[in-house]
């Protein structure tokens, strides 16, 4: 559920900042998730990137950035986030 609202808060960060500049039809759209292992983890986020990128009608540009890190529970968390224009 962390995992969602976040994912939420960082969508909704990028239409702000899209919806300030009206020549900009681009936000950054992001995925987390934490889980037990890394791979798990990379693969997690990268699909709650492109979910949210396919849920909002957009198209994918550029490379996904991934960045991971333990979480304080000590699990993997990792972060993706990629440029996307509709």
């Amino acid at each position: 559920m962390r995992t969602l609202v976040r994912m939420g808060m960082i969508v909704a960060a990028g239409l702000a900042v899209a919806s300030t500049e009206a020549s900009a039809r681009c936000v950054l759209a992001g995925g987390q998730a934490t889980m037990v292992t890394l791979d798990l983890a990379k693969y997690m986020a990268n699909a709650a990137l492109k979910n949210s990128i396919s849920a909002h009608g957009w198209t994918a540009h550029g490379a996904v950035r991934m960045r991971c890190d333990t979480s304080s529970v000590g699990l993997p968390h990792c972060l993706a986030r990629q440029k996307a224009c509709g």
